[in-house]
């Protein structure tokens, strides 16, 4: 079983200021639960006990929201308000809850070695929570999962976007094996339309080997001047030993405006 998801945490959210100036992104929330919940939720159903935080400065909200508020609890005891804790009471009880910090801002692929010393030589999840993810049946992590059994190698989610939108994100090239999993041959980061091979693009979901780690140690600054994840995954990619799935259900980019207004229209609306 793989019992570890990161969670890369460190990032500014600057999209969103001033509104992030002082809380994390991942606190906002979508209706009455913050984005990092939804996310470490969507772990746990994958069977990913295990949470490991890559954070920053500024971030001691998520630490104290994985926790047990006394205070609060107190207040609230014996209350209707009560039973408004319950969901992240379940996450306290059933996880275990580790974090480090990423001191400088390098890209997503530096934030994932950080975490190296969370994770240790296993495989592993990575949730971004900025991509609010509502898989159909089941979670998208959690399909993830079935997906690592069968092929044994990393495991990245994929769906389809505009062309005029590729450079927003990593995109992926390949042979495909049916129609929700592709065996990844080539993957670039954030191209011009004219240059994109495809417009399936990478979302904030991963299922990594613990060969990444070195991988990534060995990677210089690509796009942007950051370790790009992506730049790793094509070393593994060369070997035959990535897989996009196309996952079942929805995601917001919450890392958004627009995402992150459709997400909380969509949970009101459930």
């Amino acid at each position: 079983m793989i019992m570890k998801c990161l969670f890369p945490v460190a990032g500014y959210g600057t999209r969103f200021l001033p509104a992030t100036k002082a809380q994390p992104k991942e606190m906002l929330p979508i209706l009455t639960k913050p984005l990092i919940q939804y996310g470490v939720e969507e772990a746990l159903a994958a069977g990913m006990n295990n949470i490991a935080f890559v954070t920053g400065r500024g971030k001691r909200a998520i630490e104290d929201h994985f926790d047990i508020t006394y205070e609060l609890e107190d207040q609230i005891s014996g209350t209707s308000k009560e039973g408004q804790l319950d969901s992240i009471r379940e996450l306290i009880d059933r996880c275990t809850f580790s974090y480090t910090r990423q001191n400088h801002m390098r890209g997503l692929g530096d934030a994932i070695l950080t975490g190296e010393t969370l994770i240790g030589d296993q495989t592993f999840g990575v949730i971004l929570a900025d991509d609010l993810c509502v898989g159909e049946p089941d979670g998208v992590m959690a399909q993830m999962v079935r997906v690592y059994k069968q092929y044994r190698c990393s495991v990245v989610a994929v769906e389809e976007v505009p062309h005029e939108a590729v450079g927003s994100y990593g995109i992926v090239s390949g042979a495909q094996i049916d129609a929700q999993h592709m065996r990844i041959e080539g993957m670039v980061e954030k191209p011009s339309p004219q240059d994109a091979p495809t417009n399936l693009a990478v979302i904030g979901r991963y299922i990594l080997t613990p060969d990444i780690f070195e991988i990534l140690r060995n990677t210089p600054p690509g796009k942007n001047g950051e370790v790009q994840i992506t730049d790793a995954l094509q070393t593994q990619a060369k070997n035959g030993k990535v897989i996009a799935y196309r996952f079942s259900g929805q995601r917001f980019d919450c890392g958004s405006v627009a995402g992150f207004v459709a997400a909380t229209n969509y949970f009101f609306n459930r």
